[in-house]
């Protein structure tokens, strides 16, 4: 057969249309890998934000990381107990929270409650504790009424209140303050004599009580949930 008759044209064509597919595709990914390849490292899971969160399992940012100054709870717990711990502890789950805050509140309640108490306050009582210590404060109140004794208290000075013990638990924090107070108590009986107590003498009173507050709640107070006196 003669080689002419043998040549095909479209031979030649697809041919050329062939090494323009490969020189326009080596071209386009060569581009591509040039211009995207810096951007991989926005996928990589370095912990920086992603979509204003940090990935799972991410390191803190530096950048956000802030240290809690080294006197922070001077004044209000003793360096380096379970207290001081406890308070951190606390401090992460609640950014409201202030110690020295905290300590002059419950220096009031202390005052408030005692009071409340002599008087038979119920009221009162009932917005500064917990429903199990209300009821037993409520019961030593409504017994005294019976037997027609009465309560004279006056708490003449709180000289100290130090956290003595401090936890966060998943549904509350709990706070333990020791107060060291003067307090002049008397109790009198029906026919008004002294039963129990001084009413012209004031006496050293060491007394643990434990205040708690569920971190998610709105109610921003704190409520007594137990007392201890110590002798």
């Amino acid at each position: 057969m003669p080689l002419d008759e043998a040549f095909d044209p479209s031979v030649l064509i697809f041919a050329a249309l062939a090494v323009f597919v490969l020189w326009k595709l080596r071209s386009v990914l060569g581009e591509r890998n040039d211009r995207e390849g810096p951007t991989l490292g926005r996928f990589q899971p370095t912990g920086a934000p992603l979509g204003g969160a940090p990935l799972p399992g991410a390191a803190p940012i530096s950048s956000a990381a802030k240290p809690l100054p080294a006197d922070r709870w001077n004044g209000v717990a003793e360096t380096g107990s379970k207290a001081w711990a406890g308070l951190d502890a606390i401090a992460a789950t609640d950014a409201a929270f202030s110690g020295p805050a905290f300590v002059e509140g419950a220096r009031k309640a202390y005052e408030i409650i005692v009071s409340a108490f002599a008087k038979g306050d119920r009221d009162t009582l009932g917005r500064l504790l917990s429903a199990d210590v209300f009821d037993g404060f409520a019961a030593e109140i409504s017994g005294r009424e019976a037997r027609g004794e009465s309560v004279e208290s006056a708490l003449v000075s709180i000289d100290s209140a130090v956290v003595d013990d401090a936890r966060a638990l998943p549904q509350s924090n709990s706070v333990t303050v020791r107060f060291t107070s003067k307090l002049i108590t008397a109790r009198r009986n029906r026919q008004g004599e002294v039963i129990e107590g001084n009413p012209s003498q004031a006496a050293k009173i060491v007394d643990l009580w434990t205040f708690a507050r569920n971190p998610r709640a709105r109610d921003p107070n704190w409520k007594l949930v137990a007392t201890e006196t110590v002798h």
